[in-house]
C-alpha cells in the first residue's frame, strides 16, 4: 500500500562528488537532517548507503535514486528495477527515475518499471524528464509526479540552461499529476517562480548543499 503523498514547498538535494569528502553517509545525513530541521519537506538522496543512513536521522519524506551508468544504457537515474528495490529497501518513500526518451536496457521499459515500483515496492514514482514529450509519455505510463530534472542535460536540450521555466509551465498545462521544478535553481526567487508557475514542489541542490562546485564557481571568477 502507499501511504505517502507527494512533498509540496522546498525539497533540498543533498549529494556530493564521488570524489569529494562530503560524500559520506554521515555526511549526507547531517546535511539532510539540518534540511528537514529547517524546514524542508523532504530530501532527495543518492545510493542506498546515503539513503539509509538518512533514513535513520529522520522520518520526513526521502526522493530515493541510484545513479548507474550502464553499458548500452543511455539514462542513469535508476535505470533498472533492481536499483529502485534497493533504493525502496534502504528506505526512501519515492522512487525517481529517468524518463527522457533515449534508450533504456531490454525489459526495462518505463511503464513496467513503474508499475514494478507501484505494485512491488508499493513506492510513488517521480519522473525526470527533459522535454514535454518525455512528461506526456512518463504520465501516461503512470507516474505519480513528474520534473524537469532533465532539462539541459540531454542531447534533445542540451542547447538550454535549467530551469527550464518554460517547459515546467507546459507541464503544469498538460499534465494532470503534481509537476515538480527540478535543476538550475540558485535563489530563492527563482524557486518562489516556479511555484508560481504552478509546480508542486521546487528541488534546489546545489545552491544549497553544492560546497563543492559552489566553491569552484567563486575560483573560475577570483582565482585563488
Amino acid at each position: 500500500m502507499i501511504d505517502r503523498q507527494i512533498p509540496t514547498g522546498l525539497i533540498v538535494s543533498c549529494q556530493a562528488p564521488a570524489d569529494s569528502p562530503l560524500h559520506d553517509p554521515t555526511v549526507i545525513a547531517a546535511m539532510a537532517l539540518t534540511a528537514i530541521n529547517r524546514g524542508a519537506a523532504a530530501v532527495r538522496i543518492d545510493t542506498p548507503a546515503h539513503v539509509a543512513a538518512v533514513r535513520k536521522q529522520t522520518s520526513a519524506p526521502i526522493i530515493g535514486i541510484w545513479k548507474q551508468v550502464l553499458p548500452g544504457c543511455e539514462i542513469y537515474i535508476t535505470p533498472r528495477f533492481e536499483d529502485a528495490r534497493a533504493i525502496a529497501l534502504a528506505g526512501a518513500d519515492i522512487i525517481a527515475v529517468d524518463a527522457t526518451l533515449r534508450d533504456r536496457l531490454p525489459g526495462e521499459d518505463l511503464k513496467t518499471l513503474i508499475a514494478r515500483i507501484h505494485s512491488e515496492l508499493g513506492k510513488l514514482v517521480m519522473a525526470d524528464v527533459d522535454t514535454i514529450e518525455a512528461a506526456i509519455q512518463a504520465a501516461e505510463a503512470g507516474a505519480d509526479t513528474v520534473a524537469t530534472t532533465m532539462f539541459g542535460y540531454t542531447p534533445e536540450t542540451q542547447n538550454f540552461a535549467p530551469p527550464g521555466f518554460e517547459l515546467l509551465a507546459q507541464m503544469v498545462e498538460k499534465l494532470q499529476v503534481p509537476v515538480i521544478c527540478e535543476g538550475g535553481i540558485s535563489a530563492p526567487e527563482m524557486a518562489k517562480k516556479a511555484l508560481d508557475l504552478g509546480a508542486t514542489a521546487v528541488v534546489v541542490g546545489t545552491d544549497i548543499t553544492g560546497i563543492d562546485n559552489k566553491v569552484m564557481a567563486y575560483r573560475s571568477i577570483i582565482g585563488n
